[in-house]
C-alpha cells in the first residue's frame, strides 16, 4: 500500500493540513519525488508537452501513459500514484472503464483522472462501481484547449464560476474521490475547497485550496518555453533536484505556495 491513500488524503482535508502533488514521468525523478516527501505523484498528459516536445497533450497514447505509469511505479512504489487518462481514450463509460483497467493493471495507478464536468458523470459512477478511485479536472481542460481557444482563465465570469461549481458537485455525487482544478479564480479554488468533502487540489486555483500540484518541469526551471504564471522555480538557489522538491513540499504545507502573484483575481 502506498503511504497515502485517498481516505488519509481526506483526513488531511479534514486536518486542514495541504497536500503537496507533484508531476512524474519516469522512475528516477519519482524516486527523488518520494524522498522528498510529496504527497501524491500525477502521471500527467503534459509528458506530451514536456517530454515529447509536442504543442499540446492531445496526441498522447494511451499506451504511452501505460508506459510512463509503469515506469514512476517502479521508481517510488510508496507513493499514491494519479494517472491521467489521455485524450479519446473516455469517449463513453465503457471505454473509460477499460482505459482506467489498463492504467491500473498495467501501469500500477491507484487513482486514474479525467477531464470534464457533467458529461462525465456516468463514466466516473461507473469507474466507482467498480471499485476504481477517480480524480476529476475542471476549469482550463488541456485536452479542450482548442474548443477553448487556448490556455486562459476560466470561471471569472459568474455564470462560469456557477458552472465549475455544478459539475464539480455533480462528480464527487458520481463518486470521484479526488478533484483537480486548474487556472481560475483564487476566490473560485476557494470556494470549490469549501464546498466539497473531497480534497481540491489547485494549479493555478489560488492558496486556498486543499492541495497543490505542479508540473515537475516548471518547479526545475527547464520549460523551454515561458513558464506558466502560477509557476514558481524551486531548483533556483539550491543546489538538488531534492532539495528543490523539498522545497516545495515545505512551502505547500506552510501555505506561503501559492503567493499572491502566482494566483488570479
Amino acid at each position: 500500500m502506498p503511504r497515502h491513500t485517498i481516505l488519509s488524503l481526506k483526513k488531511l482535508k479534514r486536518d486542514g493540513e495541504k497536500i503537496a502533488c507533484l508531476t512524474a514521468y519516469d522512475a528516477s525523478f519519482a524516486a527523488q519525488a518520494e524522498r522528498a516527501g510529496v504527497d501524491v505523484l500525477l502521471v500527467g498528459d503534459s509528458l506530451g508537452m514536456v517530454v515529447q516536445g509536442r504543442d499540446s497533450t492531445l496526441p498522447v497514447t494511451l499506451d504511452e501513459m501505460v508506459y510512463h505509469s509503469a515506469s514512476v511505479r517502479r521508481g517510488a512504489p510508496d507513493s499514491l500514484l494519479v494517472v491521467d487518462l489521455p485524450f479519446m481514450s473516455c469517449n463513453n463509460p465503457q471505454q473509460t472503464l477499460a482505459s482506467a483497467g489498463r492504467l491500473m493493471k498495467e501501469g500500477g495507478a491507484h487513482v486514474v483522472k479525467l477531464e470534464g464536468g457533467a458529461a462525465m458523470v456516468e463514466s466516473v459512477a461507473l469507474l466507482a462501481h467498480h471499485g476504481i478511485p477517480v480524480c476529476g479536472h475542471l476549469g482550463l481542460l488541456p485536452q479542450s484547449v482548442h474548443k477553448l481557444g487556448g490556455y486562459r482563465v476560466q470561471g471569472r465570469s459568474e455564470a462560469e464560476a456557477e458552472c465549475i461549481l455544478r459539475d464539480a458537485q455533480a462528480l464527487e455525487r458520481a463518486g470521484a474521490d479526488l478533484l483537480v482544478v486548474e487556472c481560475v479564480p483564487a476566490a473560485l479554488g476557494e470556494r470549490l475547497s469549501q464546498s466539497l468533502s473531497i480534497p481540491v487540489i489547485g494549479i493555478g486555483a489560488g492558496a486556498a485550496c486543499d492541495g497543490q500540484v505542479l508540473v515537475l518541469y516548471d518547479l526545475l526551471g527547464i520549460t523551454p518555453d515561458k513558464p506558466p504564471a502560477f509557476a514558481k522555480n524551486f531548483l533556483s538557489g539550491r543546489d538538488s533536484v531534492m532539495a528543490a522538491m523539498a522545497a516545495y513540499v515545505e512551502a505547500v504545507k506552510h501555505g506561503v505556495f501559492p503567493a499572491p502573484e502566482h494566483c488570479f483575481d
